[in-house]
C-alpha cells in the first residue's frame, strides 16, 4: 500500500492543477490521497469544506453521512431528492438528512453529475462481475466491496447494518432510457473533476472507493481519489445551494436555528 500511495502523490504533484480561488491555501486543514478500492471515514466540521478529486477519471465513491452529535439523524436520500425536485445531485444542491436540516451543501462541482439511487457493491455482485481475489494469495491487490468497506469504517463510530442507508455514488452518472431501465454512463468521466461538499452540520463521513454496481469494466479497476479539506465558512445570503429552491432556504434556515 506506500508504494501505491507514493506512486499516486507523485501522479498528483504532476498532474493536478493549483487549487481554486476560491480558498487560499493557508486555510487548507490537510489534504490525503485514498487508492481506489479503500475505505475511510472522518469528521467534518460545520464550516468545513472537503474537495473530492477523480484523479484519473474513473472512480466512484460510495458515501454515507450521518450527524456526529446524533448518529440516528444521518443523510434522507427520498427527502433530498424530492425536496429538490432531481433524481441526481450537483452544483447548487444539498443533503437532507432525515430531521429536515441540510447535512453539506454543494456550491462547486465540475462531474456535473453524482448517482444517488443505485446503492453500493456487495460481495456476492463484486464475485459476479469480478470474480474472486483473495488477501491470502493478492495481498493489496484482493477485490473489495463497498458494503463491507462501508461497515468497517461506519463500525469505528459504533454504527452497524442497521445504519446502514441509501448511500451516494460520486463521480458516476446512472440514467433511464425510454424503458426505464438503468445505463451506466462513462462519457461523463474525466480525470481532476471534483466536487466541494461544504458542511453546514458537523457530519460523520464514511465511504469506499470501490467500484460502481453497475460499472460496465469487465475488470476490477476502482480508481483513486484526493480530499483536500479547508475553512470555508457556511452558506451565506446570497449562496447558490440557497437559493437554487425555496426548501433549500427554509431548510439551510433549520439548520442554523439548531446551532444558535
Amino acid at each position: 500500500m506506500d508504494a501505491t500511495l507514493d506512486k499516486l502523490t507523485s501522479l498528483a504533484r504532476a498532474g493536478m492543477p493549483e487549487h481554486s480561488a476560491r480558498f487560499a491555501q493557508d486555510k487548507v486543514l490537510w489534504e490525503e490521497l485514498i487508492p481506489g478500492g479503500a475505505h475511510w471515514s472522518g469528521l467534518l466540521r460545520r464550516g468545513n469544506t472537503l474537495r473530492i478529486t477523480d484523479l484519473h477519471g474513473g472512480a466512484n465513491v460510495a458515501m454515507l453521512l450521518y450527524h456526529q452529535e446524533e448518529k440516528t439523524e444521518r443523510y434522507n436520500m427520498p427527502d433530498t431528492l424530492k425536496a429538490q425536485h432531481t433524481a441526481f445531485l450537483t452544483r447548487g444542491h444539498v443533503c437532507y438528512s432525515d430531521m429536515g436540516r441540510v447535512l453539506c451543501s454543494i456550491p462547486e462541482d465540475t462531474c456535473g453529475w453524482h448517482d444517488t439511487i443505485c446503492g453500493a457493491l456487495d460481495a456476492a455482485g463484486l464475485e459476479k462481475k469480478y470474480g474472486t481475489a483473495r488477501f491470502q494469495e493478492h495481498r493489496n491487490g484482493m477485490y473489495r466491496n463497498a458494503v463491507d468497506g462501508l461497515l468497517v469504517e461506519i463500525g469505528k463510530w459504533g454504527l452497524g447494518k442497521r445504519d446502514m442507508v441509501a448511500n451516494l455514488n460520486l463521480f458516476s452518472k446512472v440514467a433511464a432510457d425510454a424503458e426505464g431501465r438503468l445505463h451506466f454512463e462513462t462519457a461523463h468521466r474525466a480525470p481532476g473533476q471534483h466536487i466541494d461538499l461544504r458542511f453546514e452540520m458537523n457530519v460523520l463521513v464514511a465511504f469506499s472507493t470501490a467500484p460502481h454496481p453497475l460499472d460496465p469494466s469487465p475488470s476490477y479497476n476502482p480508481q483513486a481519489i484526493k480530499l483536500t479539506a479547508w475553512r470555508s465558512g457556511t452558506a451565506g445570503a446570497d449562496d447558490v445551494c440557497r437559493l437554487s429552491c425555496p426548501e433549500n432556504h427554509r431548510g439551510l434556515a433549520n439548520t442554523e436555528r439548531y446551532f444558535l
